[in-house]
C-alpha cells in the first residue's frame, strides 16, 4: 500500500486490506515496514522523532488487537517504538485473540542516503524470535534483515515454519539508475530455498519526497515457496493483496527428507561469528 502523512488514513487504509485478505482466506496476514507513516527516515529530522510510542500506546498495535480478535487472524504489526530514551524498529506478534505474543527489534539497520535509520533506531537487542501463533510458528524479520542468511537460519533453527519480512525498499535517492528489485527478491527465495520454508515479504508502493529526496519504492510484494519459487506476486504501483496456502505438515516433512538440518556442521562454522573472517581462541592454561 502506499502511505499518506495521516496515520489515522493509513491504519484505515491497512485495515481495509486487513479484511480483503481475511475475506480471501488468509490466517496470517503481513502487512508493510512503518506502514503507519510515510518513510521518514528519508532525512535526518528531530521532528520525526515523535512518531515512536511504547508498544502499550501504538495507535496501530491497539487497532489490529481488536481486528485479529474480530477476524481470527494472525498479525505481525510493524512500528516505530519508544522505551524510555531508546527507539527501535519493531514488530508486535498478534495472535488471533488479540493477544501480543512478543515484539522483536529490527537487528540490522542501514545507514545511507535516502535510509538514515541509525538516526532514528537503536539496534535491535531482541536477538531473533519465534513466536508459536494460532497457525503455525512464525519468524519476522524488517527489511535489512532479510538480506542476512544468518537471520533466516537462524529462526529457521528456532522451530519457524513460515518467515515474514515488512519492507521499505525503493530506488537510490543518489542515483536513479540503481533497480535492486531483483536482487532484493533474489535474496529471500535463497533463504525460503536453503531453509525449505516459505517466505513472505510485504513492500510499500508510491513515490515519496523530502526536500531534496525522493524515493519511488519497488512494491512487488511477493510470496515465495520452500524452493526458492515465486507463487504470488504483486506488480510495482498497484495495492493488492497476495494470497496463497501451504501445508505446513508436508513441508516439515520435506525438510525432513532433504536432510538440510540432519547435515548441518555447526561445529565448522565459528567463522560466521567474526567480523574479519579469523578465529581467535581465547583461553588460559
Amino acid at each position: 500500500m502506499s502511505c499518506s502523512d495521516s496515520i489515522d488514513e493509513n491504519i484505515e487504509k491497512a485495515d481495509m486490506l486487513v479484511r480483503e485478505a481475511a475475506n480471501e482466506g488468509a490466517q496470517i496476514i503481513l502487512l508493510q515496514e512503518l506502514f503507519e507513516t510515510p518513510y521518514f527516515c528519508q532525512k535526518e529530522k528531530s521532528a520525526y522523532y515523535v512518531y515512536a510510542a511504547e508498544l502499550e500506546e501504538n495507535k496501530a498495535v491497539r487497532h489490529f488487537r481488536k481486528v485479529a480478535k474480530e477476524l481470527r487472524v494472525v498479525l505481525p504489526i510493524s512500528f516505530y517504538e519508544k522505551k524510555n530514551y531508546a527507539r527501535y524498529n519493531s514488530i508486535a506478534v498478534i495472535d488471533v485473540n488479540g493477544e501480543v505474543l512478543g515484539k522483536y527489534r529490527k537487528s540490522h539497520i542501514p545507514d545511507g542516503p535516502g535510509y538514515e535509520e541509525k538516526f532514528y533506531f537503536n539496534p535491535g537487542d531482541t536477538g531473533f524470535k519465534v513466536w508459536n501463533t494460532h497457525y503455525g510458528k512464525i519468524g519476522v524479520g524488517v527489511c535489512w534483515d532479510q538480506w542476512y542468511p544468518e537471520a533466516a537460519r537462524c529462526m529457521a533453527l528456532m522451530g519457524a515454519e513460515l518467515l515474514f519480512y515488512p519492507t521499505a525498499i525503493g530506488s537510490e535517492p543518489q542515483d536513479g539508475s540503481i533497480d535492486s528489485k531483483d536482487h532484493w527478491q533474489s535474496c529471500m527465495l535463497g533463504h525460503a530455498a536453503a531453509n525449505l520454508i516459505p517466505v513472505v515479504a510485504s513492500n510499500r508502493i508510491g513515490v515519496e519526497e523530502d526536500e531534496d529526496s525522493k524515493i519511488s519504492f519497488y512494491g512487488s510484494s511477493f510470496i515465495a515457496g520452500c524452493q526458492g519459487n515465486k507463487v504470488a506476486e504483486a506488480g510495482r504501483t498497484e495495492e493488492t493483496v497476495l494470497v496463497a496456502e501451504f501445508d505446513l505438515e508436508q513441508l516439515e516433512m520435506q525438510r525432513l527428507e532433504w536432510g538440510i538440518f540432519r547435515d548441518r556442521r555447526p561445529d565448522l562454522y565459528s567463522l560466521i561469528s567474526s567480523y574479519d573472517g579469523e578465529l581467535t581462541i581465547k583461553g588460559t592454561i
